[in-house]
């Protein structure tokens, strides 16, 4: 993280929940809360308005379900990471929300320290999710068709770099950074692994990395 404050945007329908956060966040010198919204679509509004760096956004709200406004944040070209931040850890909802492109999911049972510990985590551009659901990621990916290893895949040399600074948690910038190529080129490659591993997220590939190095030892 740099020494700007990253400005975040909270968006959930529950009050006291929502004003608990935001004591929290503000009690941390490196997060500056630049908003709150009470629904979907008045989250939508602010996202676009704020371009935050970070939105904590709930699951399940009054006027339209938390991933749907993932979608159209994402859609809207907004360069937020987004974290949802729910009490379900319903296998459904967590690879939903991945798939949407949320980069990281978070239960609202944590303690109040390990919730800031995981927003740096996602500040850094790493994928953040808490504990217990890692497993849980892991058992819906072996559930479904996926490669047994690289080899299987067909990664390239370059893919299978990139795969395991994903699995570090490297954003793309940093990944161009590392590797010395265009950001640009890592997301084509971003792109061609994901499909050849039947994945449609970072996350997914991130956790499906770190599966395949457990089994390998």
């Amino acid at each position: 993280m740099t020494d700007t404050p990253q400005r975040v945007l909270i968006i959930d329908d529950h009050p006291l929940f929502r004003r608990g956060v935001i004591q929290l966040i503000r009690e941390v010198p490196e997060f500056e809360v630049v908003g709150e919204a009470s629904s979907g679509e008045a989250g939508i509004e602010l996202a676009q308005k704020l371009n935050p760096d970070l939105i904590l956004l709930d699951l399940n709200m009054r006027d339209m379900s938390g991933v749907d406004v993932l979608k159209v944040i994402k859609a809207g070209g907004c360069d937020a990471r987004v974290v949802m931040l729910t009490v379900s850890d319903a296998e459904a909802d967590l690879v939903a929300s991945l798939r949407a492109g949320a980069d990281g999911y978070l239960l609202k049972e944590m303690e109040p320290e390990d919730l800031i510990e995981k927003l740096r985590e996602a500040a850094a551009g790493q994928v953040t999710l808490s504990e217990r659901l890692t497993a849980l990621l892991a058992h819906s990916l072996r559930a479904e068709s996926q490669p047994r290893d690289p080899e299987a895949a067909g990664l390239t040399e370059q893919e299978r770099r990139i795969l395991d600074l994903i699995a570090a948690g490297k954003s793309n910038k940093l990944i161009a950074r590392e590797l010395d190529i265009a950001e640009g080129t890592v997301k084509v490659h971003v792109k061609h692994l994901l499909r050849k591993l039947n994945l449609r997220s970072r996350v997914e590939a991130a956790v499906w990395a770190i599966e395949h190095r457990r089994v390998r030892r």
